[in-house]
Order: structure tokens, then sequence, then C-alpha cells
């Protein structure tokens, strides 16, 4: 719960510098804070985190919160510049060891970051704590965030509070650092109850994402190292592109912020530039992994916490990589990861994708989820009175009742302009409909015969457009007007039948061969508006009309083009 519903998830304008913000309470305008809080990442998953946590910590209760960035982590990129886009007080490492708090807060511990006098409270950066990570925990059994290395100094517990998610993360504490059980307090995870309390949220969640239609989201989740689906099946969302009908199903990505930090966010578009002129929806390391697992209809995914997350919200699952060597085999993410669907990366994959909905039997892990996503619906209530807690010496008071559930931000796949050329299967089921299935052509993965090619003539790829039937422009104000367009179009393309250009998003002109012009609109459904018309599905559907040899006159009569379960009527006129 949060208590401010229309807080902010980031700042609304640029933030601002001031050297005037500690020069006395002559410059303030509201009442100055009774406590200060400081809140300590060490990497973008844990900021995030960390910013879910800071969030329940509402300033008109007289509390300040600073941010600050502990140095040293393999994964802080773009650390420094997520914060700064919050509109928040950004403090150096340095700076932040030089003032005084009364409480710190983390979602990634370190030894560094303990201060004397102040307390500090840890929480989990993901679903629980599974992952083995040796060069933190300094031994090969303890998960990171539990171990003694990374919890003590100098035989004291460093944190005055480790809050865990389930009581079954204390019982493994037991093991690893039984010195700090008496400091573990189960509080839930506010993240996953975040998620769960978006879901009435869903369809404008997938609107977001352009899944309209008829379309199902498949959602590729894949966390760090060479354990993880990415590391295992690179080329995975290039080849779901490849294989699933595009006006039938889309495709995103979402990838731990730890890939993006590590290889560079130049790095990872560049490898999946191929992809997303495919029509891959890259969902960003900062937000927006939430919205798309409330979205998602279909799950491939490995042992990271974005992936337990949607299995426990009863998608459909597949794994296409388990880490089971790089996980607590005693974690409820390890029990998971053995009981969990497996997906055969080299096998056909809408296929399997059928196949799992076929198998799926639904709450049949809930068993696993109960062990770590324990108190639901209770974790932002629990975490914000632990950290109420320790502030009453400061006159803060805890607010008598929490706000309504404060819904996920909605998704923003990375801006990219689909330029995919499309392998058209077409066949007329009945007289007036046109049914219609494309894949986008992916250099490298395409399936040659299936039936004929399609072009948008923005597309940068220009290998395919000699053997295009088909060719569709989108502007609707070009410097040549539709018609002549068309003409210079098809002297230059000897394989073009149908050329469509766009005059609106619901009418289009669409120029034949032999000089035939027909003015296209979308018909009104009953009780309904006019529906966009997709200028490459309009010009495939009048090429099959003649290849079935319907002549213009025929065509002009109108057809029902289908995709999926998606038909929209054409109307056709004249033009003036």
């Amino acid at each position: 719960m949060n208590h401010e519903r229309n807080r902010p998830e980031v700042a609304v304008f640029p933030p601002l510098r001031s050297r005037a913000r500690h020069a006395g309470p002559r410059w303030d305008t509201y009442e100055p804070p009774k406590a200060r809080v400081l809140a300590v990442a060490r990497t973008l998953t844990s900021a995030t985190r960390l910013r879910d946590v800071t969030r329940l910590l509402r300033p008109e209760d007289g509390i300040e919160v600073s941010y600050t960035v502990n140095p040293g982590s393999a994964f802080d990129a773009g650390l420094p510049e997520y914060l700064d886009g919050l509109g928040v007080t950004v403090l150096s490492w340095r700076e932040a060891r030089r003032r005084r708090f009364h409480l710190v807060v983390a979602c990634a511990v370190h030894r560094s970051m303990y201060r004397r006098d102040t307390p500090l409270v840890v929480l989990p950066h993901g679903a629980g704590y599974n992952r083995l990570v040796t060069e933190s925990t300094g031994d090969t059994s303890s998960p990171a965030g539990l171990s003694a290395r990374e919890l003590m100094r100098r035989g004291k517990v460093l944190p005055s509070c480790i809050c865990v998610s389930h009581d079954e993360q204390i019982a493994r504490l037991a093991v690893s650092c039984p010195e700090a059980v008496p400091y573990a307090v189960t509080v839930g995870d506010p993240c996953f109850d975040r998620i769960r309390d978006s879901l009435p949220r869903r369809d404008i969640y997938r609107e977001r994402l352009g899944v309209v239609g008829g379309r199902r989201l498949v959602v590729v989740h894949s966390t760090w190292s060479r354990h993880s689906l990415l590391g295992r099946c690179p080329d995975l969302p290039e080849r779901l592109l490849a294989e699933l009908p595009a006006d039938e199903y889309a495709v995103a990505l979402v990838l731990h912020p730890n890939v993006w930090a590590r290889h560079t966010t130049d790095g990872v578009l560049e490898r999946l530039a191929r992809a997303m002129d495919a029509g891959l929806l890259v969902i960003p390391p900062q937000e927006g992994w939430r919205a798309a697992v409330v979205a998602g209809d279909w799950v491939i995914g490995d042992h990271g916490s974005t992936t337990f997350y949607s299995a426990a919200l009863d998608r459909v699952t597949l794994l296409a990589a388990t880490g089971l060597d790089e996980l607590d085999p005693a974690s409820p993410t390890a029990a998971f990861a053995r009981r969990a669907p497996a997906l055969d990366p080299g096998g056909p994959l809408l296929e399997q994708l059928l196949g799992a909905v076929d198998r799926h039997v639904p709450g049949e892990l809930d068993d696993v989820f109960a062990l770590q996503l324990g108190a639901r619906g209770e974790g932002a209530e629990r975490t914000r009175r632990k950290l109420y807690s320790y502030l009453e010496h400061r006159g803060v008071r805890l607010p008598p009742e929490a706000g309504p559930p404060d819904p996920v931000p909605d998704p923003r796949p990375v801006p990219h302009t689909v330029s995919a050329v499309h392998d058209v299967v077409g066949s007329r089921p009945a007289d007036g409909v046109v049914e219609l299935r494309r894949w986008p052509v992916v250099p490298g993965r395409h399936e040659a015969g299936r039936g004929f090619y399609a072009a948008h003539d923005h597309g940068t790829d220009t290998r395919w457009r000699g053997y295009a039937e088909v060719l569709a422009r989108t502007t609707v104000e070009p410097l040549l007007t539709p018609a002549r367009w068309a003409a210079v179009r098809f002297t230059a393309l000897p394989a073009l039948n149908v050329a469509v250009a766009a005059l609106g998003s619901r009418t289009a002109l669409v120029a034949l061969r032999d000089g035939t012009l027909l003015e296209a609109s979308s018909a009104r459904p009953w009780g309904g508006h006019h529906a966009p018309l997709d200028p490459v599905l309009l010009g495939a559907a009048v090429n099959v009309l003649l290849a079935e040899g319907c002549s213009a006159k025929e065509i002009a009569e109108g057809v029902t083009v289908r995709t999926g379960t998606r038909d929209v009527r054409v109307e056709f006129t004249t033009p003036r």
C-alpha cells in the first residue's frame, strides 16, 4: 500500500540543483524535517526496489530521504543517471558518510554501509535470497544477502533489521549466519503485492504494448550470467519473432538490469537490433517489467525473480534455463527451476507454446511460491511499520491508515521503428474473406517458400524489395502523390502487384499494376467505430484475391481481412 497514490515514479521536471538547500530555515517553505533517511543503492536493480520502499516514507510526516551510491559494484553503470532522473537529493558517498542520518535503508547489503549509531535496514532486491555469488559471500553455500561475510563485521551483526519475504529464509539464515537470526523479520514482498494489485490494469498495459486485436503476448525474461536464458540462448528472441505469426503474437523482452550495466545500453541494443527490426518489444531496465508481467500470456524465462513473479501469477511458463548451477539448492527458486516445464530452445517454438497451454495446470506450483512470497497483501504495510518504528524517537508518527494500492507504471518499450519485410501466406475461405498470416523476415532465420513478400516502403533493408509483391507506404503527406508514388514503384519493381499508400489511419489508396486505383476505407462495425487499416495487410489481401483470379471489379466489391481472431471489413470506392 502506498500513502499517496499520485506520487510520480520519476521526476516530472529535471532535478534542480541548489547550494541554498542547507543554508538554513530562512530558505524553507515547508517545516524542516524531523528525521533524515539515507537510501543506499549499489546497483540499478537495488535502486529500483529501493525507490518502492522509500515511497512508503511520506515527507508530510516530517521525513527527508536522500540517496547515495555505495561504490564498488561491478553493475553500477547507469545508477547515478537513474537517481538523478528521479528528482531526489543525491549525495556522493563521501558526503553521505559525513552527514548525520536517523535511518539507513538498503536493498543490497554490503559491510561498507555500516554507520555507528545509525540503524541499518536491509531488504531483498528480488524475490527472496536465492543466488550463490561467491564474490560477495566468500563461500559456495550461502545465498547472497544471507552470508556472514556480508552481514557481520568483527563478530558484530551490522544490520539492525534484515527483512525477508518468508520465514523459510530465516531458516536458511540460521545455517549461513546464525548470529543474524534475531535481527530477521518477515515482511512479505511489497513488489509482488504491487504487481498483484495492478492486475485490473492488464488491458491498459496490453494496449500500451500494442497487444490488441486478439494478439497474445510472450514475455521473455532473462537474468544475468552465463547460466541465464540469454547466456544460454542469445538467439531466442530472434527465433521467436521468426516463428510466431506477427498479427497473432507479440514478443517482449525483459533483461535484468545487470545485463545492461555490464554490456552497456548501446551494446545490448546492438545485439537486439535485428529482433527489434522484426517487432521485438524491449522493456527498459528502469521500469516496465512489472507491467509486462501483468500483461503477458506466456512466460519464457529462467531462474530470475521476474520469471518467478510471472509464474506465481499463474502465467503459462516455460524455462529455457534453470540456473541450478548458481542457486542455493535449498531455496524455493531452485525448487521452481527443477519443477517448472522446460522449453527446448532448438525445437519448434510455437508448437511448444501451444502445448504448454494444453498441459498447464493452474496452481500446480503454488506450494513453491508460497514458500517465498509470504504475508501476501501485507508487504508494504509491514515494511512501512518497521521503517517508521525507527523514527518514532524523532517525533515521526505512523499515519493511521494506508492509502489505496498504487499500480505499477505503464510500460514504455525502447522506441524503435519496425522495418521488417513480411512473408505472407493467404487463403480465401469464403467469398469476400481473405485470411492472412505473416512472419517478419529475420535475416539468417527466414524460412523461404512460405508465401509472398510484403514490404514497407520506409524499410531500410532493400534486399527483399525486388521480390516484394506488395509495397505499402504509411506516410500520409509525402512528396509524391499516392498515385504518382505507386506508378514510380511499379516501374522500378517488376515483381510488384499491389501498392498501397495510407491516406489516414482508416483510409488508403490501393494501386494495381494494370493502373486500377481504388480508395479503401475500413467499414464501421455495428455499434462501433472504424477500425484502423494496416496498409501491408490490405495490400496482402488484395494480392491474394489477384492470385485467386479475381478481377479489379470483383475486388472493388469489398473484402474482409482476417488475421487470427480479428476481422476488418474494407470497402472500396473510386478515387475522386
